[in-house]
């Protein structure tokens, strides 16, 4: 069996090929960089291409630039919403027995402070989140034509392989180099946001949970425990030895939110749920060198 993984080169491609071959599947990963075949989802042909020749049995769209900023309009479009129609569209073509699973987002519903499922409602509050919806839509639009299309709500999640300037790697480096003697001061907003801090692997095993029944085709993703990014900044510098308070410069500035958390019951009942818990998740980020 084989597995197509379109935004390979990410945090969360990673993962998921490492869960999907540790499963006996083959795996093909592609982006539009690093040691994988190059193809680039918002071209139509490229995807068409790739999926004629492969025939694969599941089919995974994580491609996107996890960022709500007005300046990636464009991007998020293309990468995300035209992604997904060439995605669905190709495999409706040449895979049509494939299974497709679209990344979505806890980004793209109403935010009351309350905890996300499935049954709350969309927000168009920036343009990512006009992205995400958009494909979702498709998603059902391609269901109705037979094809098993799944959508997967991804809430807040890591691991050491993030990137530089997420919150959460951003502080952990940052807390490395204060331990080692840098002698910074730790800048940030306000501290009293809270999120998830669920375990990108424990993320790609939902995916490839979700893939494997015919009674949900969309689930929220997340651990469904809110921590603030305070506790996050003490656990890290506690791991560290030391004492947040004497290193760190906190702020008020406005945040996208101020608390966001799924309510993940509809997973769990298909079997899954969170392996590594908010306290692991440091422990391992600390110990890792971060990812360039």
């Amino acid at each position: 069996m084989t597995a197509v993984v379109f935004g390979a080169n990410g945090q969360d491609g990673h993962y998921l090929i490492e869960e999907l071959r540790q499963r006996g599947l083959d795996v093909v990963g592609i982006s539009r960089s690093g040691p994988w075949q190059r193809a680039d989802v918002s071209r139509r042909q490229e995807v068409e291409d790739a999926l004629r020749a492969l025939r694969p049995s599941l089919i995974f769209h994580l491609a996107a630039n996890s960022t709500a900023r007005h300046e990636a309009l464009f991007e998020n479009h293309e990468t995300i919403s035209t992604g997904g129609l060439n995605v669905l569209e190709a495999a409706r073509q040449h895979c049509p027995e494939a299974r497709v699973f679209l990344a979505g987002s806890g980004l793209q519903f109403h935010n009351d402070g309350r905890p996300i499922d499935e049954d709350a409602p969309f927000e168009a509050s920036s343009p990512y989140a006009v992205a995400r919806i958009q494909s979702v839509y498709a998603a059902r639009y391609f269901r109705s034509r037979g094809l098993r299309a799944y959508v997967g709500y991804l809430f807040h999640h890591d691991s050491p392989r993030r990137g530089p300037r997420h919150l959460s790697q951003l502080v952990a480096s940052a807390v490395r180099r204060i331990a080692a003697g840098s002698g910074e001061s730790l800048e940030l907003n306000d501290v009293t946001v809270v999120k998830e801090w669920a375990f990108a692997g424990d993320v790609a095993r939902a995916m490839v949970r979700l893939l494997e029944q015919d009674a949900v085709f969309e689930a929220v993703i997340g651990s469904g425990e809110g921590r603030s990014v305070q506790d996050w900044v003490e656990r890290c510098f506690a791991l560290a030895g030391l004492r947040w308070q004497d290193h760190v410069r906190a702020g008020k500035g406005q945040g996208d939110f101020a608390r966001l958390v799924s309510n993940p019951a509809r997973m769990k009942s298909l079997g899954w749920s969170p392996q590594v818990g908010f306290d692991q998740l440091a422990a391992m980020m600390m110990a890792a060198a971060p990812t360039a």
